[in-house]
């Protein structure tokens, strides 16, 4: 078998995959139309300079993302649709995982996608959708076998990598594997040689504990970790202990504030700074009209000094329970 290595999201990139988003039950009416908005803004962004491929169900359906790409003054140079259909928005879940093999090629790893511990039922036909990815690049394929969603690993391209307890181990997930035949399958198709377990996610989510809510690589050896500073909130204690598990591991560790709480009709949404989105020049960052979006913006640009850092308003995209990294998936170029 060949060995695989996960390049770092700051590497060089082919392209960046998308869903263009239509699920009612994910963004009912009101919210779909600023889902809309936000992901014209963050194609906008990212086209620049690199690809963006983005999901659409088939020609009717290019045509109105073609649309509303429009409205919003993005021109499709470097967008290309793809008719692949999908049910939601988060590609980085149920997309394949491009890694590179020993000789430096891209493979596709394609893990099983359960919709988060068999939550929702309609979702699960996107694992569907990420294997029709992999095949319409007629790059290799490797299948593990085993339920892993992007949003639950972080990496830092030299063989360290993050993820949670909280979802890794939960038994909606592998319930027959341990925490050593896991960390067995992030070295074989990854290139883990060392895995960072942190605890629990933040408050909201329901993919249990996806880990680029949490702490995210910003160089080889550098996390940046989401912090709360109110003892009274639900997030402070596990957000803490991540941080000092962080610190013990050797890291350089910088704590990234929180936006506070930030919910919908009495229902905590999962809203996280940490969840920005690496790309060839910009940096697109969650912001949620908190006070605390100026200082988390301040602190990624002295981590990316040589990209843009670009603020994308998501309080209707975190309504969907997710925001940028969970809805991009990177390809990264071959050299």
């Amino acid at each position: 078998m060949l060995s695989y290595l996960m390049p770092a999201e700051w590497e060089p990139h082919e392209a960046t995959w998308l869903s263009w988003p239509k699920d009612p039950e994910t963004f009912p009416p009101g919210i779909l139309e600023n889902v809309e908005r936000t992901f014209a803004h963050m194609i906008g962004a990212l086209k620049h300079d690199e690809k963006v491929n983005v999901l659409v169900n088939d020609a009717a359906w290019e045509k109105k993302a073609a649309s509303k790409l429009a409205d919003n003054g993005i021109d499709l140079k470097n967008i290309f649709f793809h008719h692949i259909k999908s049910v939601d928005v988060w590609t980085r879940d149920y997309a394949p995982i491009f890694v590179k093999d020993d000789n430096g090629k891209i493979t596709a790893v394609k893990w099983t996608f359960n919709a988060w511990g068999d939550k929702y039922e309609e979702l699960k036909k996107d694992d569907y959708a990420g294997e029709q990815i992999a095949k319409s690049l007629n790059l290799p394929l490797a299948k593990p076998g085993i339920v892993l969603e992007g949003g639950s690993i972080d990496v830092n391209g030299k063989g360290i990598l993050l993820t949670s307890e909280q979802c890794l181990l939960n038994t909606n997930r592998n319930p027959h594997l341990g925490k050593k035949q896991i960390e067995g399958y992030l070295k074989d198709y990854l290139g883990a040689e060392r895995v960072i377990w942190l605890g629990k996610g933040v408050e909201g989510d329901d993919t249990d504990g996806h880990v680029d809510d949490i702490a995210r690589f910003v160089n080889k050896d550098t996390v940046v970790c989401a912090s709360e500073e109110n003892e009274n909130d639900e997030n402070y204690t596990a957000l803490k202990d991540n941080l000092t598990i962080l610190e013990d591991a050797g890291l350089k560790v910088i704590p990234l504030p929180m936006p506070g709480r930030i919910e919908f009709e009495g229902r905590r949404l999962p809203a996280s700074y940490a969840n920005f989105y690496i790309a060839n020049k910009v940096v697109l960052v969650p912001v949620f009209g908190h006070e605390n979006d100026e200082k988390a913006l301040e602190i990624l640009r002295k981590c990316f000094p040589e990209r843009n850092v670009i603020s994308i308003r998501c309080e209707s995209l975190v309504y969907g329970f997710g925001a940028i990294h969970c809805s991009t998936m990177q390809q990264p170029a071959q050299k």
